[in-house]
């Protein structure tokens, strides 16, 4: 095998745009939690939906990896074994991320406003919430790892020239 599969490469993008949208919603509702206006109902339903699929995603995609498997490594060299501890890190942040999400909520005024369709019972602060903690660390970890990620991808395209990236495109040779 010398690609992934294509339903891997499928969920493997499609998570990325969930989680620039996730990044994105979360950030609208903690801007706005802190304005006059504050945050919606709506802004933490969508951010928590989108979230949820990135959890789903990651749960297929590892059962796609143990179904499909996954091409060889091109290496056995240190960096090889970091890019894989990386990989297996941003696993475990892409399932715990929207886990720490669904506990923030259950641990906090959220829930009584998403229950009660009271936007104004929404938190300003989540002081005393560990869980809003937590899923703040993990935001930072995720981008810190995606940034690597990223950048060695970058390397493998631009600098090694050895093809790696075509392993998760669509488009087969």
């Amino acid at each position: 095998m010398t690609q992934y599969s294509k339903r891997m490469v499928i969920v493997h993008w499609l998570t990325l745009i969930l989680l620039v949208a996730a990044w994105f919603l979360g950030e609208s509702v903690h801007d706005l939690r802190k304005s006059e206006e504050g945050a919606t109902l709506a802004g933490y339903i969508a951010h928590a939906l989108v979230g949820g699929a990135v959890l789903l995603l990651t749960v297929v995609r590892l059962l796609f990896r143990s179904k499909d498997g996954v091409p060889a490594p091109l290496g056995n060299t240190l960096m090889d074994k970091v890019a894989k501890g990386i990989h297996h890190l941003m696993y475990l942040v892409l399932f715990l991320l929207p886990v720490s999400g669904m506990m923030q909520v259950l641990t906090s005024d959220v829930s009584k406003a998403l229950l009660a369709g009271d936007a104004s019972l929404l938190p300003q602060k989540f002081t005393g919430v560990p869980a809003h903690e937590v899923h703040e660390v993990l935001v930072t970890v995720l981008i810190v790892l995606v940034g690597l990620h990223i950048l060695g991808a970058l390397k493998h395209q631009f600098i090694t020239k050895d093809g790696l990236m075509e392993r998760m495109m669509l488009r087969r040779k």
